[in-house]
């Protein structure tokens, strides 16, 4: 039988809504680029990963408010193993990253978010702030061809600014271990309270991936082709949004 998306709770996303409105008006959010945002047919947003996360969901606000259509998000396995955000993630219409669940949303038409980096990304320290760990991800790379779905890239660096997080070996070691979220971290003084900074999201051109590769060697080729140019553009994108110059690319 084939897989359907999974339903999202109405009510919560409306109660959700809401206080994304709150915290999209507290860090006057702003987003550039929601012209490149499909009104219909299939297409993948992939995002950077800040620690705070919520960034994320006002992304997925903005995307709504423009174009009235609610993206659905892939998510790491370990959100649905971590108590609160599993409960969160599905009733939010989240689906555990797999390639089953890519395609059953790209063969619906939906828009469909990816943050490639993950928790790895999520709890770099913030010696580490405005770097995507995308090198060894290329898995969303492979749907997206398989797809045929157009990549939109969205970077966010500030959101890395709202908590200083410290470098620790027991962070390090809970997440290889457990692959649970835990860092030792900051906010506004000694609270948790996040930084009252702007966050500001920018959006990329679409980035149309190469035609289906027809044997196995081809394919490898093509998403490392596509995957150097999605990271290349990425790593762009966050300087400009930060008002700097790219590092070459690894």
């Amino acid at each position: 039988m084939p897989l359907k998306p999974s339903t999202p709770d109405v009510r919560f996303l409306r109660m959700g809504g809401r206080l994304l409105e709150a915290i999209a008006h507290y860090h006057d959010h702003r987003v550039f680029g929601l012209e490149h945002l499909p009104r219909k047919g299939r297409a993948m947003v992939v995002v950077n990963h800040s620690f705070a996360t919520y960034d994320i969901g006002l992304l997925v606000l903005a995307i709504y408010k423009h174009t009235g259509r609610l993206i659905r998000g892939l998510g790491d396995r370990a959100l649905f193993r971590t108590p609160g955000l599993a409960t969160i993630s599905r009733k939010s219409g989240v689906m555990v990253g797999t390639p089953e669940h890519a395609q059953t949303l790209f063969e619906h038409e939906k828009l469909v978010l990816v943050a490639p980096g993950g928790m790895l990304e999520a709890l770099r320290s913030s010696e580490e702030r405005y770097q995507i760990r995308w090198q060894r991800r290329k898995g969303f790379v492979r749907e997206a061809i398989i797809g045929q779905a157009p990549v939109i890239l969205a970077a966010c660096p500030q959101a890395d600014d709202l908590y200083q997080i410290y470098n620790n070996p027991f962070t390090n070691w809970i997440y290889k271990n457990h692959r649970l979220p835990f860092a030792f971290l900051r906010g506004i003084g000694p609270t948790l309270i996040p930084r009252k900074i702007q966050l500001t999201h920018r959006l990329s051109e679409p980035l149309v991936p190469p035609p289906l590769p027809t044997d196995d060697k081809a394919m490898s080729d093509a998403v490392d082709e596509f995957h150097y140019t999605i990271c290349s553009r990425m790593e762009a994108l966050m300087a400009e949004a930060l008002g700097g110059t790219p590092d070459p690319a690894p």
